[in-house]
């Protein structure tokens, strides 16, 4: 969270499998419970409404708007980042982002959504919050994790973020993002997830735990038989191949491009790829989309002070 005159900014990476804000990640699940639940651990209160937070796996979808759980999520976010700093109140002004491609055509629309009510109030894990949303930044999905970096890519370079439901491609030259050259595609690694169960299911005749395939997927190993093991890093390895596949086939060169990689995707590519560390550059950092658009909407606020006005 950075501060600006008084306002709290804070950036929240709506993803499809993980919210992300600067200090912290919780997956991206949302469930309206039709009265208060017995277990209150993850609750969120508002309106009247209980929603458990983290509970499920958000489904994917090109329209971040079409309900009300992104909304609902980015209090649970907002609340995240005030609880680290001891805050139970503020005014906050929101740095979010879009898919490279979708920004121009949805930036506007998914101001509103997160824009719907100035003062807001909830409670989140038994805390009372209260905040007013002064404005909202939205910013490319990715590119954002980089904009501090610009100076470092030199020559021809290919950022490349791959989130759970999506991944995004762009190419950067001497440190000039090219708006003619980004891709996304819905490649992100919930497909691997679902390659993964079906792979098990048509072998062994069973299901396996997501948080069992997800555990292998982010550490490359874990304790568990190793027939499944092996099942889940082959069909990893033929992800992570499919991933280099789609970047060659937008003219991908490893010989005279530079790759850097984000999102949380980066560790399939670290644990089950082949490629020369010395041309791919991987972040591990889950949360550095989410610190990008804190970022960026930092300098923009502060641009905007100057100038004599104060809202993006």
């Amino acid at each position: 969270m950075k501060e600006v005159n008084n306002v709290k900014v804070i950036g929240v990476d709506h993803g499809f499998g993980n919210i992300k804000v600067a200090g912290c990640c919780f997956r991206s699940g949302v469930t309206l419970c039709e009265k208060e639940p017995t277990f209150k651990a993850n609750l969120l209160i508002y309106e009247d409404c209980y929603y458990l937070i983290g509970e499920n796996q958000k489904e994917f979808t090109p329209d971040k708007m079409k309900d009300e759980d992104y909304y609902i999520l980015t209090l649970a976010a907002v609340a995240e980042e005030l609880h680290a700093n001891n805050l139970t109140s503020a005014q906050v002004h929101i740095a979010a982002g879009l898919p490279l491609t979708w920004v121009s055509e949805q930036k506007d629309a998914f101001r509103k959504y997160l824009t719907r009510n100035y003062n807001v109030s909830f409670t989140f894990r038994g805390t009372e919050y209260h905040i007013t949303i002064t404005g909202v930044s939205v910013f490319p999905q990715g590119f954002s994790a980089i904009a501090d970096k610009l100076k470092d890519f030199k020559n021809a370079n290919m950022l490349c973020d791959i989130g759970n439901g999506t991944m995004g491609v762009m190419f950067i030259n001497d440190g000039h993002p090219d708006p003619t050259r980004c891709w996304t595609e819905k490649y992100g690694v919930r497909q691997c997830v679902l390659a993964v169960r079906e792979e098990i299911l048509r072998k062994f005749g069973t299901t396996l735990d997501e948080s069992i395939i997800e555990d292998v997927l982010r550490h490359g190993d874990a304790e568990l038989s190793r027939r499944y093991l092996e099942v889940i890093q082959n069909t990893a390895r033929q992800y992570v191949a499919g991933i280099m596949r789609r970047l060659r086939e937008h003219e991908y060169d490893s010989e005279t491009v530079r790759l850097y990689i984000v999102g949380g995707g980066g560790c399939l590519v670290q644990h089950f790829g082949e490629y020369d560390d010395q041309r791919v550059t991987i972040n591990p950092d889950i949360c550095a989309t989410a610190k990008g658009y804190e970022l960026l909407a930092s300098y923009r606020l502060r641009r905007d002070y100057e100038n004599g006005g104060g809202v993006v």
